[in-house]
């Protein structure tokens, strides 16, 4: 066999070797941070193709590794045809190595000249001193010869990543578990697998969560309609409403119980243009029907008379029977409407501000003069047109991408090299990014849900999306949720923006930006380096500041 050990940026595909991969031998990490790197193998020569291998580590920090097999997943439309750069791996279908499984004790792995990876993730939780850690990772055949045995240092530092300030959303469907699992909205084991995808999402640095209190009218056919999931039960008797809020209330409960901190309302209005209203179900002196949907007009006065007795109602019962948890909350009004969208938007904006006066509301919405005509206070422009918004210094600013955002900027798609997806974490400390947005964390539909899915072996969505952009995480076996490299090197990004806050607390922020910056031109969002060697370096340069710290306080 042949093996190494290798950076969590790289990609390996099954048509590679070993020998075409660049060794790691020596890593750091914070006390509190989580650190990934492969183990890529294969075979020279096989002579039993029915030939077994498992895999162990052997190390004081073996209690603390997690590992995962990445296996290849199928990609139709990795790229728009005609929409990409020269900074894309492959641009062919293909397989591409994305999700992480879980990988048992004694798990067997075939030895084959195929080139295959292992995760391992070293998760040491404070319970480990500082010092270096020598990890060996060793394969054996089924009588116990070690066939492979590589090794690599990690040292951990003495010092703790501050918490995450970035508020981070990957918008949460609560449709798609019940589709693919079989489940009804809301039974107990809806909630079940609700809480599972709700901590994966949350160990990867989501702290915002898609919250339905109506049933979101996201990505949807005009007509169609999705799952009914709103956490709100509605009566509607003698012209009155009613509201019951046990299960937006235990929704509540589950983020508290994970740590999942600021509640993200859904949107109030329907996507790209705002023109009519989501769905919404009530009872109707005790006849379940739908009372709102496609074919109401968003600027309809019934609408406007629901919401205007629906939200004081949620507001008051979030704040005097949730402690105080309509603070945590971020309102929409529609996603993505357009310039041409001006007009209405601004119309449903002043019908619904006197209701939400001081609390946030966010859209993902590009066009500067949506906030120049104060529209919006908190836009949340795509990371390809930020220019404007930085220009004018609007404070607090989020940003999203998505399947437009192909073109030099960084996004997370099979395609792109890793770094492309980590760099984020740079351009987010540079530009002190307030917020971030993606609208993919589990959505597994086909293009304006039309139809469920198989994430394991459509990944584009029925080429409407380049693979990567519909969801970070897969339904795993017995409802848990099984990670995606994507998921894991994005994670990262986020621990980089916590490292490079740290060392801007302990030498201020000239002197981070000149780590940031060293030897390279500006970092913009369409121009950064494009190597994986500059993250790995900037990473090590930034720990051994923090370490120096440490060192001179004590």
């Amino acid at each position: 066999m042949r093996a190494k050990i290798i950076s969590s940026l790289e990609k390996c595909f099954p048509d590679e070797s070993v020998m075409q991969k660049e060794s790691v031998a020596y890593a750091s990490m914070l006390k509190n941070e989580r650190f990934s790197f492969q183990v890529c193998y294969d075979c020279e020569e096989i002579i039993d193709a029915k030939q077994i291998v498992y895999f162990s580590v052997e190390s004081t920090l073996a209690d603390a590794v997690r590992i995962y097999k990445v296996k290849y997943i199928p990609s139709m439309m990795p790229v728009y045809r005609q929409h990409y750069d020269a900074h894309y791996l492959r641009t062919q279908p293909g397989l591409f190595p994305d999700l992480l499984e879980p990988m048992g004790e004694r798990d067997r792995l075939p030895a084959s000249n195929v080139l295959n990876a292992l995760w391992l993730e070293v998760d040491p939780q404070e319970h480990y001193p500082a010092g270096i850690y020598p990890v060996n990772c060793v394969f054996m055949d089924e009588s116990g010869a070690r066939t492979a045995e590589i090794s690599i240092n990690i040292e951990i530092i003495d010092a703790l990543l501050p918490p995450q300030e970035l508020i981070f959303t990957q918008w949460f469907y609560t449709d798609c578990l019940l589709q693919y699992y079989g489940t009804e909205a809301f039974d107990e084991r809806h909630w079940q697998i609700i809480e599972n995808f709700m901590r994966n999402a949350h160990r990867y640095g989501m702290n915002m969560i898609l919250t339905p209190v109506l049933t979101p009218a996201l990505d949807t056919y005009a007509g169609g309609q999705r799952p009914t999931t709103q956490l709100v039960d509605i009566k509607l008797e003698n012209g009155q409403y009613s509201f019951d809020f046990t299960r937006l209330g235990r929704w509540v409960d589950l983020c508290d119980q994970v740590g999942i901190q600021y509640l993200e309302i859904n949107h109030f209005f329907t996507q790209w243009g705002a023109a009519a209203c989501p769905k919404v179900i009530a009872a109707v002196e005790g006849e379940e029907k739908r009372i709102f949907g496609w074919d109401t007009p968003s600027d309809s006065e019934d609408y406007r008379s629901f919401l205007y007795a629906l939200i004081p109602e949620m507001l008051r019962y979030l704040k005097e029977e949730k402690n105080g948890a309509d603070k945590r909350c971020y309102f929409h009004i529609s996603d993505e409407p357009q310039v041409r969208d001006m007009e209405r938007y601004c119309k449903l904006c002043a019908m619904i501000k006197p209701l939400l006066e001081g609390y946030p509301i966010i859209d993902a919405l590009s066009d500067y003069d949506f906030y120049a005509n104060g529209a919006t206070t908190c836009p949340v422009p795509c990371i390809d047109h930020m220019d404007a918004f930085l220009a004018h210094e609007v404070p607090d600013l989020w940003t999203y991408y998505c399947c437009v955002q192909n073109v030099d900027v960084p996004n997370r798609f099979f395609a792109m090299p890793s770094s492309r997806n980590r760099i984020v974490g740079v351009q987010f400390y540079k530009f002190r990014i307030a917020g971030f947005l993606h609208w993919g964390y589990n959505f597994y539909n086909n293009q304006y849900s039309y139809a469920a899915i198989n994430p394991f072996l459509c990944s584009d969505g029925e080429c409407f999306a380049p693979s990567g952009d519909p969801f970070s995480v897969y339904p795993g076996t017995d409802g848990q949720p099984w990670p995606s490299l994507r998921q894991a090197v994005f994670y990262d990004a986020l621990q980089d923006l916590r490292a490079l806050t740290l060392c801007q607390q302990l030498y201020g922020r000239e002197f981070t930006m000149a780590l940031v910056e060293d030897g390279i031109d500006p970092v913009l969002f369409s121009s950064y380096p494009r190597d994986d060697r500059y993250l790995l370096e900037l990473r090590l340069k930034v720990n051994a500041a923090i370490k120096a710290n440490g060192t001179q306080r004590n």
